[in-house]
C-alpha cells in the first residue's frame, strides 16, 4: 500500500473502531418498509445478499435485481450441493496417511467464494455455529475428513427439515467423538452414562435453559428452567449403545479396537444393544419403558425434543442472530417461531419456510433508523465480504488457507475451530461495563472482540487488500473496475459503499475517506483503491451489520 496511511492514524482508528463498535450494535427500531421486494432495487438487493450469502458480487445485486427475490430464493434452494468430502477425497493425504485441516480450509472458502449456492453457503456456515463440532477438539483434529463431511451433513440438511437434521447430527460420529455420545455405555455397577450430550442437546441444540414463549420471550419472571438434572440423566440412557458403524456389533467394534471401517468417521453409528440402556428412561414428562431398543428409544427422544414449544422460538432467535441482527424484537421472533410450527402446508420444521421468514421478516428488510441495530459481522464474514466483493481468486487454484485463529495476526476466528460447544461466542453475550450492557442488550461476536482482535483485524486486512491473503498469499484480489473508477474517487467509493457497506456509508464517513484519498495527488491509482477498501473495511459503519 506504500503506507498511504501514517501509523499514528492507524493508531487512533485502531482505538476509534474499538471505542465504536461497543456502541454501534444490538438491536433497534425500524421504519417501514415492503417485507418481500419482488425485484428489489441494486441497494436492497445487496443488503439482502449481505445476510443471506459471504457477500454481494455486482454480478449477483443484478441478478437478484432481474429475477426477483421470490425466484431467487427458488432458485437457490434448487442448487445442487457441492461436497467438501468429496473434494479432499479428490486430493493425496496432507500429511502421512492423514488428511488435514487446511484441505477442508482450501475446499470451505473456494466454496464460499465461488459457489452458486450462496445461500446454503451462509445458512450452514450459520447451523456449523449452533451444532458445534470443533477441529480444535484433539481427536477430531486427526479425522479432518470425517469433520468435512459433519459440515456437509449440515448443508445436506439446511433445506429439509429440523427433525432429520436433529437425528444426523445426533448419530455423527464426529459430534459422537466430541461429545462423548460414542462408546457411551448403560448403567453398570457405579458407573452410569455419560450426561454431555444429553446436556447439549437441550441446552444449545434444541430447548435452551428457559421455557419461552412463543415470541422467545420468559414464560415467568423469573425464568422457569427447560430441564433439570433429573432430566439430563434420564435422556442420557438414551444415548448409551451407540458406537461406530460397520458390518457387525461386536465388542471390538464398540471399542474400536482393531481393524477399523475405512468409512468410520463418516457412516452414521449404529446402536450396540449390548451396551444399551436397559432401564426405563424419563425426561421432560416422558418415561420410555425398560427394554425399549436403542433405536426406538432415539426416535422418542427425539420426536419429544422436536415437539417441545420452546424450538421454535429457540432455534429461529439463533438464526436470526447469524444472519440479520443480535437483538430480534419478540414480534420478529414470534413470526419465525410461527413458520417454524407450520409452514403454511401444516409441517412442522420446515427449514426452507424458517429461512425465508428469518430474512424476508419485514424487521430483517427495513433498514434500522436506531444506532443501536444491528450485529456485528464476524471476521470471516469480513474476509469472506473482501473476497466476494472484489472477485478474489487463487493462483494455485486452490484457495490454499491455513488457521487463522491468532488474535493479533490473524482474525480470531477460523471455520470449525471454535474453542467449545459454545462457538467463538454465546447468543446472549453482553461485554461488560459497556454501552450494550447499559442498554440491557447481546452483542455475541464482541466475546471475540477486544483491543488485541481489533489491532490484528486491521493489520490483517491492511496487508490483504494490498497483498492477498493465504499461504503464499495464494489469494488475490482483482481490482479492475475498480482501478477504472480510480480518477473519479467519488464514484469509486461509491462502488465500494454498495459492495461492503450496502450505500448505507454516512456523509461523515465518505468525506473522510473521500480526503484521505485526494490528501496526496501524487497517490497512484491501485493506492487510491486501496485506500478506499482498507478505510471502509476498518470502519465501525462497515463492522456493523444493518
Amino acid at each position: 500500500m506504500n503506507a498511504p496511511i501514517s501509523r499514528t492514524a492507524l493508531l487512533f482508528g485502531k482505538i476509534a473502531l474499538f471505542v465504536a463498535l461497543l456502541s454501534a450494535c444490538g438491536g433497534g427500531d425500524t421504519t417501514t418498509t415492503t417485507s418481500d421486494v419482488q425485484h428489489p432495487t441494486a441497494v436492497e438487493a445487496s443488503r439482502l445478499l449481505s445476510q443471506a450469502t459471504f457477500g454481494p458480487t455486482v454480478e449477483e445485486i443484478n441478478r437478484l435485481s432481474e429475477m426477483g427475490t421470490a425466484a431467487w430464493f427458488n432458485d437457490q434452494f434448487s442448487k445442487p450441493q457441492r461436497l467438501h468430502f468429496s473434494y479432499m477425497n479428490s486430493l493425496p493425504p496432507g500429511n502421512g496417511d492423514d488428511y488435514d485441516q487446511d484441505q477442508f480450509f482450501e475446499s470451505f472458502w473456494q466454496q464460499a467464494v465461488n459457489g452458486d449456492d450462496q445461500l446454503r453457503q451462509r445458512v450452514t456456515f450459520a447451523l456449523s455455529q449452533i451444532f458445534v463440532i470443533s477441529y480444535q477438539n484433539s481427536t477430531l483434529a486427526y479425522n479432518a475428513r470425517g469433520v468435512a463431511n459433519y459440515y456437509d451433513l449440515l448443508g445436506a440438511h439446511a433445506f429439509r427439515n429440523f427433525r432429520g437434521l436433529l437425528e444426523a447430527v445426533t448419530l455423527h460420529p464426529m459430534m459422537g467423538n466430541y461429545l462423548n455420545a460414542l462408546g457411551n455405555r448403560k448403567t453398570e455397577g457405579t458407573r452410569v452414562p455419560n450426561e454431555n450430550y444429553a446436556r447439549e442437546i437441550m441446552q444449545l441444540f434444541t430447548i435452551g435453559l428457559r421455557q419461552l414463549n412463543p415470541d422467545g420471550t420468559d414464560t415467568t419472571l423469573p425464568a422457569t428452567e427447560t430441564y433439570t438434572s433429573d432430566d439430563i440423566k434420564g435422556l442420557a440412557k438414551v444415548f448409551t449403545g451407540w458406537s461406530w458403524a460397520g458390518p457387525d456389533k461386536s465388542s471390538s467394534r464398540f471399542f474400536g479396537w482393531g481393524d477399523a471401517d475405512p468409512n468410520r468417521d463418516w457412516l452414521p453409528m449404529q446402536n450396540y444393544a449390548a451396551y444399551h440402556e436397559t432401564l426405563p428412561k424419563t425426561f421432560l414428562g416422558v418415561t420410555i419403558p425398560a427394554n425399549t431398543s436403542g433405536e426406538a428409544s432415539l426416535r422418542i427422544a427425539l420426536d419429544t425434543l422436536f415437539n417441545h414449544p420452546n424450538v421454535g422460538p429457540f432455534i429461529g432467535r439463533e438464526l436470526i442472530q447469524r444472519l440479520v441482527g443480535s437483538n430480534p424484537s419478540p414480534a420478529y421472533v414470534g413470526r419465525v417461531a410461527a413458520a417454524f410450527n407450520n409452514n403454511g402446508q401444516g409441517v412442522r420444521g420446515d427449514m426452507k419456510a424458517v429461512i425465508k421468514a428469518v430474512l424476508l421478516d419485514p424487521e430483517a428488510r427495513t433498514v434500522p433508523t436506531s444506532s443501536t441495530a444491528g450485529k456485528l459481522r464476524e471476521p470471516v464474514i469480513r474476509l469472506a465480504n473482501w473476497m466476494r466483493a472484489f472477485h478474489a481468486t487463487s493462483s494455485s487454484g486452490r484457495f490454499r488457507m491455513d488457521t487463522t485463529d491468532d488474535p493479533l495476526w490473524g482474525l480470531a476466528q477460523t471455520p470449525m475451530r471454535a474453542p467449545s460447544v459454545f462457538n467463538f461466542f454465546r447468543p446472549e453475550y453482553v461485554p461488560p461495563n459497556s454501552s450494550i450492557a447499559a442498554a440491557s442488550l447481546f452483542s455475541p461476536e464482541m466475546q471475540i472482540t477486544e483491543e488485541m482482535s481489533v489491532t490484528g483485524y486491521l493489520n490483517f486486512m491492511r496487508d490483504t487488500i494490498q497483498n492477498g491473503t493465504g499461504m503464499s498469499n495464494d489469494i488475490k484480489a482483482d481490482y479492475t473496475a475498480e482501478l477504472a473508477l480510480a480518477r473519479s474517487p467519488g464514484v469509486l467509493v461509491d462502488r465500494v459503499n454498495l459492495l461492503l457497506m450496502q450505500n448505507q456509508m454516512s456523509a461523515t464517513l465518505r468525506s473522510q475517506i473521500l480526503a484521505a484519498i485526494n490528501s496526496n495527488p501524487g497517490n497512484s491509482d491501485i493506492n487510491r483503491v486501496y485506500l478506499a477498501v482498507f478505510l471502509t473495511m476498518a470502519s465501525p459503519e462497515y463492522i456493523v451489520q444493518k
